[in-house]
């Protein structure tokens, strides 16, 4: 599908729908309405949306284990978010949800135009900064398949 920029396309310019954005001729792109692109890395879920001027990222990091499940490793686990939160990068922030999830979300100031290739390069850049983090979430005996997999029921 083809829109104009102009109601009776005096401008000559179009933009071509794809999926929830409008793709100008130079590639940039418009959301039409709240985009998120989403990915898995290491098995959770990750989002990427733009607006405001910034691209902001999330992973759903993992979980505290319930105390029924292992109740042994939930006071190293909450020492392990504390210690990590300063080490945070700039932008970088780290959330202990109400029932006991991790998200890690970072934002990044928006430089021009969101391109494709510029929302993908943001996403590889936070998947690979995340490892160490994860890596550290998963020694402290956190467990990832709640922190991903939305909808799944553990049976």
């Amino acid at each position: 599908m083809v829109r104009s920029l102009y109601p009776d396309n005096m401008g000559g310019m179009t933009q071509i729908t794809h999926g929830p954005f409008l793709v100008a001729e130079d590639g940039s792109l418009t959301p039409q309405r709240q985009p998120a692109m989403r990915f898995e890395w290491r098995g959770r879920d990750c989002e990427a949306t733009f607006d405001d001027g910034k691209v902001s990222l999330t992973v759903q990091a993992g979980a505290i284990p319930y105390t029924a499940e292992r109740a042994e490793v939930r006071p190293g686990a909450f020492a392990a978010l504390g210690e990590m939160a300063p080490d945070m990068p700039e932008g970088w922030r780290l959330r202990l949800l109400p029932d006991h999830r991790v998200r890690l979300e970072a934002a990044m100031p928006r430089q021009g135009n969101v391109t494709a290739t510029a929302l993908v390069r943001a996403m590889v850049a936070f998947a690979l900064a995340l490892d160490p983090y994860l890596d550290r979430l998963e020694s402290a005996g956190l467990d990832a398949a709640r922190g991903g997999g939305g909808g799944k029921v553990k049976t």
